[in-house]
């Protein structure tokens, strides 16, 4: 892959482009489970105090009641993200009360399906959906899958990159036609090298064993209450985290090779019963189980580490934004939460992604075939178990390479771009970030998930006492801020303003539910 991205990197350089290299927007999405002082997950609503979860752009839930998810915008530099996710953060904690945010991906301390809190969006129909959805994932997956936490990182390159691009490459043709094969390239190629996430940053090497709930495992003990892996780097991307293997069940998985194969691929889903799910009914005894009893209720379903984002107007299906307005960002979704971050991620962590993001976009990225296909699912699998392993082999091209050499290889390609990328920056941030992530590489007991179960086994904790005793380092610290009271009257306004949108959906419903849901799928 290098010598085209060697060759795109010197012709935007020597044309004066180097800002456009700096011009990126990140955000970041992080999921924190609400818990109660006694270590389970929270049975209480959503705080009205943080505002509606139908309707506010920064705070609201994800699956749970519980699973409280908060939404940066967009922005230029790392720290500003940061910023504002501390800020979302700072502003939760006096508005629920003696409960607190759990510090990890993986939950802990579960009493079985019946006591995880299906989220709740008020009366409209567009908050019937959203309940009823999910109520579709917990028959389908199980609600204790769905209660698993992840931070994801939000990248989109400047609007003035793509016409320097297509120039320079000597393409013609529609703009936007050129941006979506430029995100999809992107997207192959963070598939192809996104088992390098969960070495990097995976902090799930441990699980309590009430996740499971008596399963068995082949896991070994690392206690009485926690199961593990020694090389583990995240058990949240592995076997037991969030997968719905729909390939596997029905031979229908979406295609990256181009905007129309993905956007027809899930259309497909959406549309094509599942006897299995007919099984569990639509609605039965007067009351919705699912949406509908189709291989996918809706896009949102299919589970991928990295997914094309629109930007959706009004009740509009992903799909069909996708196809009128093309891709507007890249979503990364495989990161685990850092519970040695306060925030769940770190300056650094965010510079490697903006370079490593760019990298994957400027890279060849040929379409993904039928073989390939299976080595990119085997590796993302080999890492998140035994990425730590020095024996460690992944698949690249039918051939084995150890995960060690290949991570050299993209890190060492990576240095020319952060180079450019630190411009006259005396600090060197990108490089530094770079510099990180070789360390981890050279010793992998640097990695979060390695620290994790190094601290765990000092000082004898299981992964409850671990995750609760950070989590409570992160509620003092959190509880220790005090916003500017302008910052805590805008973050007040907005929940207010939340509730008063919802209000105003639930007033202007004209349609039944069940109307309603035939209108929506029926956008054409």
């Amino acid at each position: 892959m290098t010598d085209l991205f060697k060759a795109r990197l010197e012709r935007l350089l020597d044309a004066g482009h180097q800002p456009l290299l700096r011009g990126s927007l990140m955000g970041l999405e992080k999921e924190s489970l609400r818990v109660s002082p006694e270590g389970g997950i929270a049975r209480t609503p959503h705080p009205r105090a943080l505002g509606s979860a139908l309707t506010h752009p920064w705070i609201t839930t994800d699956y749970s009641e519980a699973l409280l998810e908060f939404i940066t915008p967009p922005f230029v530099e790392p720290g500003q993200a940061l910023g504002f996710l501390r800020d979302l953060q700072a502003f939760t904690y006096p508005r629920i009360g003696e409960e607190f945010l759990w510090a990890t991906s993986m939950p802990c301390v579960l009493a079985g399906e019946a006591a995880i809190p299906v989220a709740q969006y008020g009366n409209s129909n567009a908050g019937r959906m959203k309940t009823v959805y999910r109520l579709g994932l917990g028959h389908r997956y199980g609600r204790v899958m769905q209660v698993i936490a992840g931070v994801h990182f939000n990248f989109s390159v400047p609007e003035a990159f793509w016409p320097v691009l297509q120039k320079l490459e000597g393409e013609s043709g529609d703009l936007r036609s050129f941006i979506d094969a430029g995100y999809f390239a992107m997207i192959r190629n963070l598939q192809r090298l996104g088992w390098l996430v969960p070495y990097l940053f995976g902090a799930s090497p441990a699980v309590c064993k009430s996740f499971l709930g008596g399963r068995p495992t082949h896991m070994p003990e690392f206690n009485e209450h926690t199961y593990y892996e020694p090389y583990a780097t995240s058990l949240r991307m592995g076997d037991i985290g969030y997968q719905n293997r729909k390939e596997e069940e029905t031979g229908i998985k979406a295609s990256y090779d181009s905007l129309e194969a993905y956007t027809d691929s899930l259309a497909c889903a959406i549309g094509t019963p599942s006897p299995v799910y007919e099984k569990i009914g639509v609605v039965v005894d007067g009351e919705y189980r699912q949406l509908n009893a189709n291989i996918l209720q809706i896009e949102n379903e299919y589970y991928s580490s990295v997914r094309p984002k629109p930007i959706l107007q009004g009740n509009e299906k992903p799909v069909l934004a996708l196809r009128k307005r093309g891709v507007r960002y890249v979503e990364l979704r495989s990161l685990d939460v850092n519970a040695f971050e306060p925030l769940g991620v770190c300056e650094t962590q965010m510079r490697f992604l903006e370079a490593f993001m760019l990298y994957c976009l400027l890279c060849e990225s040929p379409v993904i075939g039928e073989v390939e296909r299976l080595q990119i699912d085997h590796n993302q699998s080999a890492a998140a178990h035994r990425g730590r392993d020095p024996k460690l082999m992944l698949l690249r091209n039918g051939d084995e390479v150890p995960l060690r050499i290949w991570a050299d290889r993209v890190l060492t390609s990576m240095q020319p771009l952060c180079a450019v990328m630190d411009g006259d920056d005396p600090t060197r941030p990108y490089t530094t970030a770079l510099k990180r992530q070789r360390e981890k590489v050279e010793d992998p007991s640097l990695t979060p998930s390695a620290r994790m179960l190094a601290e765990m086994a000092e000082r004898h904790e299981g992964f409850y006492d671990f995750a609760r005793r950070l989590s409570m380092q992160h509620r003092d610290y959190f509880r220790s801020l005090t916003l500017p009271p302008e910052r805590e009257a805008e973050l007040e306004a907005e929940a207010r303003a939340s509730l008063e949108r919802q209000q105003v959906i639930e007033a202007a419903d004209r349609v039944s539910f069940e109307t309603y849901l035939r209108e929506y799928f029926e956008q054409v």
